[in-house]
């Protein structure tokens, strides 16, 4: 991952401007500038260490392994009815072929997704994007609440099914997709279970 982009991805999540980034990291502004452009990417080992404690994060590392290191980005609800989780919650290392398959993490809450081997806890890895062939697993919008669930398209109705049984089926029209919003904004690539 660039520097530029743990910065500004930070900032995002922090609600910060360059300004107070820039204080936070004890840097006058120019610094921080040539940084988040991309001039200056070799960095003195305190601030190497600084950013480490502010991101939370081995930056060094996370620079090393260019586009392998990918966000926890919150959590998606295997369910309905919540609100869309947005904090960095860290970083998992993902080999070169997966690096180029998705874009970030989500960690799963809810039991609606057990029938295709997700579970509470999980963590998917998404591919942003806002479209997805029938039958794909995908984050979706719903107004501004997070869902993960397996979309399908059948007589101009945009579906979205659960594989656990206890929850319904939901049915969008057109009209609904568009007034709500109904939303793809992920595919699912897979999902990774930690045991303990």
């Amino acid at each position: 991952m660039e520097l530029k982009n743990l910065l500004l991805q930070y900032e995002r999540q922090n609600n910060l401007s360059h300004e107070q980034m820039a204080k936070k990291a004890g840097v006058s502004l120019s610094t921080y500038y040539r940084w988040i452009t991309g001039e200056s990417i070799l960095l003195k080992r305190r601030n190497l260490d600084t950013l480490s404690e502010i991101l939370d994060c081995n930056v060094e590392m996370a620079l090393n392994q260019g586009d392998r290191l990918k966000p926890i980005l919150g959590s998606v609800k295997a369910g309905y009815d919540l609100w869309a989780d947005q904090k960095l919650d860290g970083y998992v290392e993902v080999g070169p072929v997966d690096a180029r398959k998705g874009d970030y993490f989500l960690r799963v809450t809810g039991d609606s997704m057990e029938g295709s081997h997700i579970f509470k806890g999980d963590l998917v890895y998404v591919q942003q994007c806002n479209e997805v062939s029938s039958g794909s697993i995908a984050i979706v919008m719903i107004g501004n609440e997070a869902t993960i669930k397996k979309v399908y398209y059948k007589n101009d109705l945009m579906i979205l099914e659960a594989s656990n049984p206890k929850y319904e089926t939901k049915f969008f029209t057109p009209e609904e997709v568009m007034e709500l919003p109904v939303k793809i904004i992920g595919l699912v690539r897979f999902v990774r279970t930690d045991f303990v």
